[in-house]
This record gives structure tokens, sequence and C-alpha cells, in this order.
């Protein structure tokens, strides 16, 4: 996907008409993305034309199955090489985004394209979800991550930094079995799955899934639990 067909099917696919800076910024971080690549491994795809596909253009589906808002704080858990949160700063400057990883030559990238872009809006955390999660309770209206961790566990270390009544988007694959694994921690934890988004790339290049779940109540003090917890004690649905 060139540049240009990455405006063209923005428009078409997602109704976003991005502005001439926006688009200046998309390239920089691509250029950026692939000289960084090229001594830090920070993804495995090696050309401009995989970056705009695979990584501009999948970062911005989630506005399929999100309203963006002004001032809707949103963390992307995971985030990588910033993906789809630091996509979501760049075009929507309007939005106060916080990009979490525990990879620090990951977050070490982010710092340096985030100043290279003079971007206000984006902060980056350096840390665990579920320790993170400890002294953040209830701060954002929306949580994003693409291709993490397994939805239960997504759900159980995310879950308490959602305020009430907040979004957790889940850019998945193939999740069916996910979904039915994640009945048990959405029970007690005051989770609902919302809609279920699928669709596959431009050009037949992928099928993608968008779970949205709501927050319907605050956490219990008890989640997240201990990693190893959550790794070898799924719970069961009450």
């Amino acid at each position: 996907m060139t540049e240009e067909t990455f405006k063209d099917q923005i428009k078409k696919e997602l109704n976003l008409d991005l502005s001439p800076q926006i688009i200046i910024n998309l390239k920089k971080y691509c250029a950026f993305l692939l000289e960084y690549n090229e001594h830090t491994n920070l993804t495995a795809i090696k050309t401009p034309e995989e970056v705009y596909l695979k990584h501009f253009f999948d970062s911005l589906t989630i506005t399929k199955i999100l309203h963006i808002e002004k001032n809707q704080k949103i963390l992307d858990i995971g985030t990588g090489a910033g993906f789809p949160g630091l996509v979501l700063a760049i075009c929507f400057p309007n939005l106060e985004v916080h990009l979490l990883d525990s990879n620090n030559k990951k977050i070490n990238f982010l710092n340096e394209i985030i100043k290279i872009l003079n971007l206000q809006n984006v902060k980056t955390i350096y840390n665990r979800t579920e320790e993170y999660a400890k002294t953040n309770q209830e701060q954002y209206d929306v949580i994003t991550s693409r291709a993490v961790a397994e939805l239960r566990i997504l759900i159980e270390t995310s879950f308490p930094l959602l305020k009430r009544n907040g979004l957790l988007l889940a850019m998945k694959s193939n999740v069916e079995e996910e979904i039915k694994n994640s009945e048990g921690i959405l029970s007690q934890i005051y989770g609902s799955i919302e809609h279920i988004e699928k669709f596959s790339l431009p050009f037949d290049t992928g099928l993608r899934t968008i779970i949205k779940i709501k927050k319907l109540a605050s956490t219990p003090s008890t989640y997240p639990r201990a990693y190893a917890t959550i790794l070898k004690k799924p719970l069961k649905k009450l």
C-alpha cells in the first residue's frame, strides 16, 4: 500500500480525511521506524508499503468501533512501536494518548519519534500492565491493545485502569476460543462484550477482529491477581 493508496483507502473504508501535516508526520514515522529497525528489532515488517497497510491502516481500523471524541484519554497496552496508540495520537491531536510497554528498547524508540514529531498529546510508560494497574485505577476512557495477550489476561490486567463505562478495544485475528475463555473473568470483573467487528484489510491481506468490551462497574480491589496466578488459574463463569 503506497501513501496515496493509503489516503484513498482510509477515505473509502474508514471515512477519514487526514490533513497534509498528519500525512507528513506519518511519512516521517514510517521512515524513522524502518531506519531504527535496521539495528533494533521493532517489527518484522521491512517495507514502507507494509507499514502503511499492516501498521498505519490497521491501527486506524479502530475507528470502525470507536467514536473519537475530544479529550478522550486512551491507554495503548503493549504498544510496541506505537500501534495503534501512536498512530491514533498523530491522526487525532485532540486525544490524550499514553503508550505502555515493558520493553525499554521500544519505549526508547517511541520517545525519539515523539520528539521528532513534536507531539504534545502523547507520553510513554515503561511498565507491566498489572503493575501499572495497582496505582492508576480508573484513569482511562478507552484502552486499546493489538495482538498482545490472551483476551482473558488482557481483561483482568487492564480493567482496573478503565473508568466506569470505559471501553477495552482488543484487536485480534481469530478469537472464538479466546472469547469463550474470557467468560469467567468477565462475569467477575463486571465486563460485557458489546460488539465484535470482523473485517478484512484492503486487498484481502488479512482477517481482523476488534472486540469492544464495556466496564459496567468499578473493578473489585482483588484484581488484577498476581500474573502467575492469572496464567495458572483461569476464572470460571459465575
